[in-house]
């Protein structure tokens, strides 16, 4: 193993702060002066670098987290709670004096989609200098998430983030981008992301986004004529042609994560994919493929982290050499084993319990994408 491991997780970090609220009323939560009875607090890191990081490392994945923290009171529970986990997870995080660590409070009512308050922190000022692009060269895969958070690298039509997945390349490591939604009424919102993507995407290797995400930042028209509710306006021919989007525009595996509808994913050229050297993907299987996955039931307690789980299913089996139905599958089991717990990484189990509950013929949703 590199002292890098075989992944570094980069980008968004925070502290979760997750309130226990089932039973309060989701139309009742603004109301002024109200008090709510809620239950006890659940505390943990998060943010992509945690997110995914953490389930990558319970699949058994060797691991790196690079990031910033402040030196405030959140910044060393975020560092502590790295370290109960593994030492080596916090060797490459920064600590930056004087500053306010991020943090998220997530309030899910009676168990509805989850309500995020966030304070960016330290991520605010996240650049290419927060990056140790010599750590690269001597991983397998490098990993980013949630760049609508991270403001100096959206600037100028992404032209920071442009930069800084064209200098991880360059160090021979493939190169893997997650995204979380915009705000529509901040400067996420109004970014012009067709432009961001075009420009970075070239030198991303592995982009699978949430499919909410992903028509908010390239079909806006769309997203807003559906009041979004994208789910409920989903077919396989319109997958296939943001997938297609994505390939055209220099992505070699691009996929979606479609929540309670499951995962698919999508392989460019068999030429592209056999220069992902340190995957040992097989070209043949994956050039050209278009995979579908249902969703696994699960009981569900929280949804948070959900979707950096499944990216975590995926970069796995990515790891591990697997096919692209073993991948999309293995992507939508981590995905359901998180929801089964209220934070974002205590419902992961580890790759040999998890291969052991899907060989045990773990039953999947009857919910589909018309068309797959």
């Amino acid at each position: 193993m590199s002292s890098s491991g075989d992944v570094v997780i980069s980008g968004h970090l925070c502290l979760d702060l997750i309130p226990q609220m089932a039973d309060v009323p989701v139309d009742e939560l603004a109301t002024p002066g109200r008090l709510f009875e809620v239950g006890p607090l659940v505390m943990s890191t998060g943010g992509a670098v945690s997110n995914t990081g953490l389930a990558l490392h319970r699949l058994g994945v060797d691991v790196r987290l690079m990031a910033s923290v402040g030196d405030d009171l959140l910044g060393r529970l975020i560092v502590q709670a790295l370290e109960a986990r593994d030492p080596s997870l916090s060797r490459l995080i920064r600590v930056l004096p004087g500053r306010a660590s991020s943090y998220t409070v997530v309030l899910s009512p009676e168990r509805v989609d989850r309500i995020f308050l966030h304070c960016a922190g330290t991520n605010a000022d996240f650049d290419l200098d927060d990056i140790d692009f010599d750590q690269l060269g001597g991983t397998r895969l490098f990993h980013m998430g949630y760049p609508s958070t991270l403001p100096h690298l959206m600037a100028h039509d992404g032209e920071r983030l442009a930069e800084l997945y064209a200098r991880a390349r360059a160090t021979g490591v493939v190169t893997s981008l997650d995204t979380a939604m915009p705000d529509p009424d901040g400067p996420s919102g109004r970014a012009d992301w067709p432009a961001i993507l075009r420009r970075t995407l070239p030198s991303v290797d592995v982009f699978v986004p949430s499919i909410e995400e992903t028509v908010f930042m390239l079909r806006r028209a769309d997203y807003e004529a559906w009041g979004g509710d994208v789910l409920g306006h989903l077919t396989a021919a319109y997958l296939d042609d943001l997938a297609a989007q994505l390939l055209d525009w220099g992505v070699t595996i691009a996929g979606f994560k479609l929540s309670r509808l499951g995962f698919c994913v999508y392989g460019g050229p068999a030429e592209r994919i056999a220069r992902l050297a340190r995957l040992a993907l097989d070209p043949a299987a994956w050039g050209g493929a278009r995979v579908y996955a249902p969703c696994f039931q699960a009981k569900m307690v929280g949804t948070t982290g959900a979707g950096d789980s499944a990216y975590a299913g995926l970069l796995a089996a990515l790891l591990r050499g697997l096919s692209p139905q073993e991948a999309a599958r293995w992507a939508a089991a981590v995905g359901a084993c998180n929801v089964e717990a209220a934070d974002a990484t205590s419902g992961i189990r580890t790759w040999a319990e998890t291969e052991a509950r899907m060989a045990a013929g773990w039953p999947v949703s009857e919910a589909r994408v018309p068309g797959f």
